[in-house]
C-alpha cells in the first residue's frame, strides 16, 4: 500500500489533538496549546484550593520562574502548577492510548511529585489511598475496595468501542465516587475527561471556578438527573469553543 498523496493528506481534516501535539512539539507561544495549559491548570488547581492567581500561573508557564514582590507563595501551589503543566503534556502525548490503571496512577504521581504530601508516610503518591476519605460529605470507596472498583469501571468503559460525551461524564462520576487517591482525585479526573475528549474528537472543556458548585451538584445528582452535570459541561464546552473560534480552529 502506497503512502498518502499530497491531495489526500490535505483532504484529511486536522483534529484539535493534532494541533495541540504540533504546538506542544514546537513550543508555539500564544496558541490553543498555550491557552489550554494556562486555563486548565489555573482552574483545576483553583477549584482544589490553590491560591495562585491566573497571572501567576501564566507567568510560571511562560518563564519557568516565579515573579513575586512582597508576597509569600505556597510551595505546594507552585509545584502542583508546574506538575499540572506536565500532566497536560502527558495527556496530549498519550491521548490515543487506552485508559489503564497504570496511566491514571502515573498522572497522579506526576501531579503530586515533590509536594509536601509526597513526604507523608500515610500519603501514597502514584498509588491508591491507604486511608478512607470523604468528598463533599459523601462516603467514597474504602481503601481495600479501590483496586477492584477501578478495574471494574475501566473494564466497563474500555469495552465501549466509541465513547460518547455521556460515557466520558459517566466514567468521571464513577471515578470521583471511588476517589481512589488520598488527594488529587478531582484534577486527575478532569485531566482524564480532557484526554478522552481529545481521543474521540469531542470538543473538550475546562470546569472554571464559577461552575464549581454546579459541577459538584452534577456529580452528586448524576444517578437521579444527568442533566445537571451534562449542562454544566456543555456550558464549559461552549467556552472552549470560543477559544477555538478565536484561533480559527474548525470543529
Amino acid at each position: 500500500m502506497g503512502s498518502l498523496s499530497d491531495a489526500e493528506m490535505e483532504a484529511k481534516p486536522e483534529t484539535l489533538l493534532n494541533i495541540l501535539q504540533e504546538q506542544k512539539a514546537c513550543k508555539y507561544p500564544g496558541g490553543i496549546y498555550h491557552k489550554t495549559q494556562i486555563e486548565l491548570t489555573y482552574n483545576s488547581n483553583h477549584i482544589e484550593g490553590s491560591r495562585l492567581t491566573h497571572a501567576q500561573t501564566r507567568y510560571i508557564f511562560d518563564t519557568n520562574t516565579i515573579g513575586t514582590e512582597n508576597e509569600a507563595l505556597n510551595v505546594d501551589d507552585v509545584l502542583e502548577t508546574v506538575n499540572h503543566f506536565r500532566c497536560i503534556d502527558i495527556i496530549i502525548d498519550n491521548a490515543e492510548e487506552e485508559m489503564t490503571e497504570k496511566f491514571i496512577k502515573d498522572l497522579h504521581m506526576t501531579l503530586k511529585n515533590g509536594t509536601s504530601d509526597s513526604r507523608k508516610d500515610w500519603f501514597a503518591v502514584g498509588a491508591y489511598k491507604k486511608l478512607p476519605n470523604e468528598v463533599g460529605g459523601m462516603k467514597t470507596a474504602l481503601p481495600e475496595e479501590v483496586a477492584g472498583n477501578m478495574q471494574a469501571i475501566l473494564k466497563e468503559y474500555n469495552q465501549k468501542a466509541e465513547k460518547t460525551f455521556e460515557d466520558i461524564l459517566d466514567f468521571h462520576v464513577k471515578f470521583e465516587r471511588i476517589h481512589p487517591f488520598q488527594d488529587g482525585n478531582g484534577r486527575v479526573g478532569r485531566l482524564i475527561m480532557f484526554k478522552e475528549c481529545l481521543k474521540y474528537n469531542i470538543i473538550p472543556f475546562i470546569i472554571e471556578d464559577n461552575l464549581k458548585m454546579f459541577y459538584y451538584r452534577g456529580i452528586a445528582e448524576w444517578n437521579n438527573e444527568k442533566g445537571y452535570l451534562t449542562d454544566t459541561c456543555l456550558s464549559a464546552q461552549d467556552k472552549y469553543k470560543s477559544y477555538l473560534d478565536y484561533f480559527r480552529i474548525a470543529y
